[in-house]
């Protein structure tokens, strides 16, 4: 199996960013974590992160036909951006959305999630364990 893990924006400021909510571990942390977990699994394994909107959706178009899943954490975009429902829903691969944080404990805006909508479970609240929920969902 391979699965590609996308990270939306300032998922790479982690352990700077409102620790409280997300914690003091890193961006490098949560790498080695996913990697380490794929290699016991016999899983291959590819990691992406931008801030940017458009290299996310031109990431999705890119695993086409080369992923058998997507791990997606679409940050604040969750919220906002049809162009990566409709990134996803253009691949038609298996997705699961993860959030470190519990975002229907949080503002009101954060629960709305565009991604929910294509993919076939959401993980939430569960911290950098949560990537590891959604990696064994895809198994």
């Amino acid at each position: 199996m391979r699965i590609l893990v996308i990270n939306g924006p300032n998922l790479n400021m982690l352990g700077i960013r409102e620790p409280d909510i997300y914690g003091r571990k890193t961006y490098a942390d949560l790498e080695a974590l996913i990697e380490n977990y794929c290699k016991e699994k016999n899983v291959a394994v590819e990691l992406f992160q931008s801030n940017h909107e458009g290299a996310i959706v031109e990431k999705i178009q890119q695993a086409y036909g080369k992923f058998d899943g997507i791990v997606i954490n679409p940050a604040a975009y969750t919220h906002t951006s049809v162009a990566i429902l409709d990134a996803l829903k253009a691949v038609g691969i298996r997705t699961v959305e993860v959030h470190i944080s519990d975002v229907s404990a949080r503002e009101d805006f954060r629960r709305i999630s565009y991604v929910r909508l294509y993919a076939e479970k959401t993980i939430t609240g569960l911290g950098f364990d949560g990537y590891l929920r959604a990696i064994d969902h895809l198994l």
